[in-house]
């Protein structure tokens, strides 16, 4: 079996020394818009290859796509919605113009405070129609309301990291892969905490409810992954 690293072998050190190198130089994600390297060019109506036969009068959904994994889209084409999903550029003006019964932003990698123009397309999406952020979508809407972001040490990496619905003791096990997360304290006094990580007391999620939106900064649609906040999307759902 072939390792590109043989701890025993004659050019063990060497073989260290090089990958300190490379890892040394990878640039820091602090500061960095990769969501718009990974989003899609143009818009497009999402088809999904796991619902059989797919919703043609359900609720309209547009979906930013900042890095969007699938499942997003199919968790919601599963519920009976219609899912067009857009550029990370796609200005509120834009997206109002498609008609859509609600607006999701989705995950993705990068500093979510470099986001270029996403705050201000949010704050102009923010009231005119229900909204979910995830992951990356949670960030960016924290910032639309005047919260600040900031970088983990670590981050939450993996499929088993626990959150805790704010105000009780239930715990869910969910998907988490993120390096960046929302202060807590700089939320405004109209946003209310729903989720945080019983590990380090990180904000996991916050709903505004004048504006009919919610965000979580875990995975609810983790395909292999728990499935305990799958939840959320009917919860959505039902905002629409």
């Amino acid at each position: 079996i072939f390792s590109p690293f043989d701890p025993d072998g004659p050019e063990s050190d060497a073989q260290v020394q090089s990958l300190k190198e490379k890892a040394a130089s990878l640039p820091s994600m602090a500061g960095r818009d990769l969501a718009h390297e990974v989003s899609c060019d143009t818009k497009y109506a999402y088809e999904s290859a796991r619902v059989a036969e797919p919703a043609k009068d359900g609720p309209h959904v547009v979906v930013y796509d900042f890095g969007m994994k699938r499942n997003i889209a199919d968790s919601l084409v599963g519920r009976g919605a219609r899912v067009t999903v857009v550029p990370a550029d796609t200005s509120a003006e834009e997206a109002l113009a498609l008609k859509p019964d609600g607006i999701l932003l989705s995950n993705g990698p990068g500093d979510p405070d470099a986001v270029v123009g996403a705050r201000e397309t949010v704050q102009g999406l923010l009231g005119k129609v229900p909204m979910f952020g995830i992951c990356l979508g949670h960030q960016i809407m924290a910032l639309a309301i005047g919260a600040r972001t900031y970088k983990l040490k670590f981050g939450h990496r993996g499929v088993n990291q626990p959150v805790q619905a704010a105000g009780g003791h239930r715990v869910y096990v969910t998907s988490q892969n993120h390096g960046f997360a929302v202060d807590e304290e700089s939320l405004p006094a109209n946003a209310k905490v729903t989720f945080f990580s019983p590990n380090d007391g990180v904000l996991e999620g916050f709903d505004i409810p004048e504006h009919k939106a919610m965000a979580v900064q875990f995975h609810p649609e983790a395909c292999p992954g728990p499935h305990d906040t799958a939840f959320l999307f009917d919860q959505f759902m039902d905002l629409l």
